[in-house]
């Protein structure tokens, strides 16, 4: 599980995203769960870092989750219409969670 810092503001994004991109890169398991309950203080590059670290988990086909999402980065994100690309780690995947066959005639999506 990656574990977001305090604070990811555009001082501290570049920095943060490099520790948590090597940090992808060593964890094992089927998605890239990223705990963000301690981020306190971010502007909208903390959006840009969890984009990255999503598109890491893609280039690894693996899952992506944010856990503990702020509501005003959540609020941040559908405002910038991308907050689909950071699922609820508390939301069952679809993938992981629903059995096949309850989800194959399902045409909601």
């Amino acid at each position: 599980m990656l574990v977001l810092p305090e604070a990811i503001t555009h001082v501290q994004a570049t920095a943060c995203l490099n520790v948590l991109l090597e940090a992808a890169r060593a964890e094992q398991g089927r998605t890239l769960l990223v705990d963000a309950t301690a981020l306190a203080r971010f502007d909208s590059s903390a959006l840009a870092v969890l984009l990255a670290c999503r598109r890491e988990a893609e280039r690894q086909q693996r899952g992506f989750a944010v856990m503990a999402l702020p509501a005003h980065l959540r609020s941040l994100a559908a405002l910038y219409g991308v907050s689909q690309l950071l699922p609820d780690a508390a939301a069952p995947q679809p993938e992981e969670d629903a059995p096949a066959a309850a989800t194959a005639g399902d045409d909601s999506v």
